[in-house]
């Protein structure tokens, strides 16, 4: 994979885009996960209109995980898109799948949670969790950010009994006392704040587990087309950049797209969402991805993920971060002008 990263170049002085309304549109398939708040530039964009000003038709795929999302990567079913950390290495090693940026920081919003009613007996004795089964969904940044809550706790993992289950799953049961911890991810863990009075027990950011959302290309699609995946990019980085700028409107048309994936959440959690996600505008990853002479800060980060992915065996190594992280588009948008005005134009505002 390297050799296909290496070959993409970065080309910084052709010109990538040129920002025209009139311009013709060009298919490129998107792939996300419904009612997700890394997701939401995909539904501004659309909104806006923002997709047609720099030529792209986008064709959207969801999924309810990660793991199916990057399954789907093998029949060329989806171009670009935005995933979890842990799939987004799971799919470097299986299909080809580069990571060119990051969506937000979920460290805060991938967490452990208890019942209200058994809440405070195991915030107490958190080595009471010995024995107990513990839902969530594995392969996954909560799995990842489960893992190291157990390690503060002085636990090993094989002291709980994991229970996959989809998000989904995992409320029902939870709500329906059929289950007491549970692993979930926002907005999920407002669901269960709200209909089973569950309380964060330890979350991600609390381990020292940091959990980036990773912007993924297939590595065959980047190579043929480099110039619309730096779009793409822009148009993402857009949507942070104009949803800072415009907090109030950006919350409501986040409630609609929630609610257009099946899921209606309150005001209350929707500004949690926004409170407890740090999202990054260009620079801010250039800054988190430059190499220079030594590995950045994001190889940090999904080397440590890796680490975990190879630890529980679902990957035979933990697999280079140079092998498929690369910055080379973010740097295609930075070096068009154009591109980068499309990009940042809400940054100061």
């Amino acid at each position: 994979m390297r050799r296909i990263i290496a070959g993409l170049g970065l080309a910084a002085t052709f010109a990538c885009a040129v920002i025209s309304p009139t311009q013709a549109q060009t298919a490129i398939g998107i792939s996300y996960q419904p009612s997700l708040y890394w997701a939401l530039p995909f539904h501004y964009a659309t909104v806006k209109g923002w997709w047609k000003e720099v030529g792209l038709a986008p064709n959207f795929s969801t999924f309810p995980a990660g793991a199916p999302q990057i399954a789907a990567a093998a029949a060329k079913s989806w171009d670009v898109g935005g995933t979890g950390s842990v799939p987004a290495v799971l799919g470097a090693v299986r299909f080809n799948i580069l990571t060119i940026g990051l969506t937000n920081d979920e460290s805060k919003t991938n967490a452990m949670m208890v019942r209200g009613d058994k809440f405070d007996a195991i915030k107490a004795d958190p080595k009471s969790l010995k024995g107990q089964k513990l839902l969530l969904t594995t392969n996954s940044t909560v799995d990842y950010s489960a893992r190291k809550c157990l390690t503060k706790f002085g636990l090993a993992h094989g002291d709980m009994q994991f229970v996959n289950l989809g998000q989904a799953q995992i409320i029902t049961a939870i709500t329906s006392n059929n289950g007491d911890v549970a692993g979930v991810w926002a907005p999920n863990t407002y669901t269960l704040e709200d209909r089973a009075n569950a309380k964060y027990l330890c979350s991600g950011a609390d381990a020292n587990a940091i959990v980036p959302g990773a912007l993924i290309v297939r590595a065959e699609f980047a190579k043929e087309r480099p110039d619309d995946v730096a779009k793409f990019l822009a148009v993402f980085l857009r949507g942070w950049s104009w949803a800072k700028a415009n907090p109030a409107e950006a919350r409501t048309l986040a409630l609609d797209f929630y609610k257009q994936g099946g899921l209606e959440v309150t005001a209350r959690a929707m500004d949690q969402e926004f409170a407890l996600r740090p999202t990054f505008g260009l620079d801010e990853q250039l800054k988190l991805m430059a190499r220079g002479t030594a590995a950045s800060t994001v190889d940090g980060w999904f080397s440590e993920i890796g680490k975990f992915i190879t630890e529980v065996g679902t990957i035979p190594s933990n697999p280079d971060t140079k092998n498929y992280l690369t910055d080379d588009f973010l740097k295609r948008v930075a070096a068009d002008p154009k591109l980068k005005a499309f990009a940042t134009e809400f940054d100061k505002k």
